[in-house]
This record gives structure tokens, sequence and C-alpha cells, in this order.
């Protein structure tokens, strides 16, 4: 990375009032999480069909262990790298004043950072098919085939967004509001192809926001509304953009 590159970067970071990040798969697959798409991703692996509500509805039993599998094992397993680091230690300087993930690790709060919007949800949490209330997921709870309620019985399904399922509109609410009052938009390790978030770094553009972008390659932003692309590991990068500052 440059420091024609890094410099400008640095100052548009420095001098921001109200920083705010929107990441993606990218920045946990540093930490040794796979991507859903891509050479490796998931969905070479396993059918995305696994992940459609009504699809599970019907053979919960058959897809809580891929599930288990899938996400409960590996992210448990992993731990944030520097990029987590970098932005907690931003919102710590009262630099990064919110954190949009797509991501359902919590790997961004183990890094230490409070004011995460979670736009697809989380695996902390289940919810119940049959009478909605959602549950925190015991390695107890998570033992059953499959994880039931604790309060009716029902089946348990995870806390984050299927496929046919809408955005948490709590989450969805915030997430606009933030993108909207952004002076400066960090996007990092992300595609810009899942919809409804890939919309998101465009509100911000349009409400005049500098949009910074990093990602290993280039994305359906970086030629559309990225004011500053710096291309490689978000891992590498963030750290020497907060020795510069």
């Amino acid at each position: 990375m440059t420091d024609a590159k890094l410099r400008p970067a640095t100052d548009i970071i420095r001098q921001a009032k109200h920083l705010v990040a929107f990441t993606g798969a990218g920045i946990s697959a540093e930490s040794g999480i796979p991507t859903f798409r891509g050479e490796n991703g998931l969905w070479n692996q396993y059918d995305p069909r696994i992940l459609e509500l009504s699809y599970f509805r019907q053979h919960a039993e058959e897809i809580w262990p891929l599930l288990k599998d899938l996400f409960y094992n590996v992210i448990s397993g992993a731990e944030p790298n520097p990029a987590h680091y970098t932005l907690a230690e931003w919102e710590k300087q009262g630099l990064l004043k919110s954190i949009i993930t797509q991501n359902i690790d919590n790997l961004h709060q183990r890094a230490g950072n409070r004011h995460v919007i979670e736009y697809h949800g989380n695996t902390r949490d289940a919810v119940c098919l049959s009478c909605g209330e959602k549950t925190a997921l015991t390695e107890e709870i998570l033992a059953g085939n499959p994880p039931v309620c604790p309060v009716c019985g029902g089946i348990l399904k995870p806390d984050f967004v299927f496929f046919g399922e809408p955005i948490p509109a709590e989450a969805a609410a915030k997430a606009l509001e933030e993108s909207a009052v952004a002076d400066v938009y960090l996007i990092i390790g992300t595609s810009g192809v899942i919809y409804p978030a890939s919309l998101l770094p465009y509100e911000a553009k349009k409400a005049g926001a500098k949009i910074m972008e990093i990602n290993p390659e280039p994305s359906e932003y970086t030629g559309k509304i990225t004011d500053i692309f710096l291309q490689g590991k978000a891992g590498e990068i963030l750290p020497v953009l907060q020795q510069n500052l």
C-alpha cells in the first residue's frame, strides 16, 4: 500500500465527525470463518436450501446438525483479528461511531465494539417457531437435535436472517439512520451483492459521505461510489491506518 493512498485515507479518517464502518464476510474470513460465495465459499459445499425458512420448517432435524457444523463449531473456534481490534480501538477513541455488520459471528463485540448493528442477526440467540420466544443458545440447548424452546417445547431457529425472512426492523432502521448521518463510510470486506444490505452504502453516498473501501478485490462499489479504494486485507491495512493516525 503506497503512501499516496494511505495519506489521504488517514486524513479523511482523522477529520471524520461521524465515521461508520460497514463490514461483510471478508473481515471475518481473516479469522478463519469461510465466506458463502467465491471459490472456497460454503455454497460450493452445501445446498443453499438449508437456509431457506420454508425448507427449514420441514427439515429442522436434518438441518440443525449442518448449522452446528457450519456456524456454531466454526465460530466458537474463531478469534477476532487485527481488523476487528482496530475498529474496537477507534470506537474507544471516539473516532468510530458505529458498525453495521452483515456478519453473524459476534467477533466485533468480542474485540470490544459496543455500537454494533447486526443487520442479519446473530448466532447467540434462537427464536421459537411456535411461540416466538427468543432464547440464548447455551451449550445445553444446542445439544438437542433439534434444539427446542425452553418455554413451549417448539423447534428453535437461529436468530439470523434466513432466505425468505425480512431484515429485523430495528436493525434495518438503525442501519439506515447511521448511513444517512455518516460523513465517512468505511466499507470493509463485502462484495456489495447481498440485497438489501448492499443498498446502504449508496444511501450514505447520497447523503454526502466520503466512501472509503478496503477489499482484496474490487467490489460492486469500487467503480461506482468509492472515493478511496485500499486494495488488500483489512487485517493488514487497518492497523497501518491506525499507526498513521
